[in-house]
């Protein structure tokens, strides 16, 4: 929940450097045209950022602290441009549209407006601040879509190449169909049960290394009445789909193959019968998927090039200083 919130919150959090509390009261950063973004400004979404690189890294050292201030810069550099363009195309949102996306996000996350309001205060911002940054992000969102998004194509050969190039990831996960005995061994076991139930799994092993049959077997010698009733059978299951320590050795057993696993509760013997292969997702089924992937990468990328154009048209003065000496 956090995250979607933070999202949508529009990217806003960085810089505090290491200039001391006194240098950075005041001062400009940057003008942008003919806005000023200030020391403060920079100051502020520095601190927020330096936290979270440092829980992940440790110490910021100078010149790392330099790096991240000069892109925490360009970003309110860039932020400053799009506000721009959208005064200069008269793009409004209005009071109507920020309460539905706002109204939008509280149905996905199942969340009252006492919830929203309460997990914001979290991150320390009320809910009026958050609806004026929500307005933000729809403004440029409305951007994208009038100066990107609708100058972005993708044709149907690009798609067709997406698909042949990355056929694992539409394909179906490989299964796996195992047989299953289980030999129970409590915890508090005494010495004669607990050689006992050795002595029935060294003779049940054998007796199934050897090609006995592994549904009688099961029926037999299993102390799960679900296993004696089904011979054993797991059925088909995916990666993820079966206990780790089971799954851990069946992936890598040979059609046929018998092993044991002993777990905390017994020792399972275990039969691989069948595997099947992942199977490629028919192009058809995956078309629609791959075109709004290949429509992001495009827009993002022709975003990026789009602020690079309005970079090179704007009279953008730096004033800060480096950190570095």
């Amino acid at each position: 929940m956090r995250s979607l919130i933070l999202s949508i919150v529009v990217a806003c959090a960085f810089f505090s450097t290491t200039l001391s509390s006194a240098e950075v009261i005041s001062g400009i950063a940057a003008v942008v045209n003919d806005e000023i973004i200030t020391i403060r400004e920079l100051s502020r979404e520095y601190d927020l950022a330096s936290k979270d690189v440092e829980k992940k890294e440790g110490p910021l050292s100078v010149e790392k602290a330099d790096k991240l201030r000069s892109s925490i810069l360009d970003s309110l550099i860039d932020r400053a441009l799009v506000r721009q363009k959208i005064k200069e195309l008269n793009i409004v949102i209005s009071e109507e549209e920020v309460r539905q996306s706002i109204e939008e996000i509280k149905r996905q996350n199942r969340l009252s407006q006492e919830a929203l309001a309460s997990a914001l205060l979290t991150q320390g911002m009320t809910f009026d601040q958050y609806k004026e940054q929500m307005k933000d992000q729809l403004e440029r969102l409305r951007l994208m879509s009038q100066e990107v998004k609708s100058k972005v194509q993708v044709s149907d050969k690009e798609v067709r190449e997406y698909y042949d190039a990355n056929l694992a990831s539409f394909s179906t996960e490989e299964a796996y169909r195992a047989r299953a005995i289980f030999l129970q061994l409590s915890k508090d076991a005494t010495i004669d049960e607990i050689r006992k139930v050795l002595s029935k799994l060294e003779k049940v092993m054998a007796a199934a290394k050897k090609g006995g049959d592994f549904t009688d077997l099961a029926k037999k010698y299993s102390d799960d009445a679900n296993v004696q009733k089904d011979g054993g059978d797991l059925g088909f299951f995916k990666k993820g789909e079966m206990l780790a320590d089971i799954e851990k050795i069946v992936l890598t057993m040979k059609l046929g193959e018998v092993e044991m696993i002993g777990t905390p509760t017994g020792y399972y013997i275990i039969k691989l019968e069948e595997k099947r292969p992942g199977l490629a997702k028919p192009f058809e089924d995956v078309k629609g998927q791959i075109n709004d992937i290949l429509y992001r990468k495009k827009s993002e990328e022709r975003f990026s090039q789009w602020l690079q154009e309005l970079r090179k048209g704007a009279a953008i003065e730096i004033k800060l200083p480096p950190v570095t000496k």
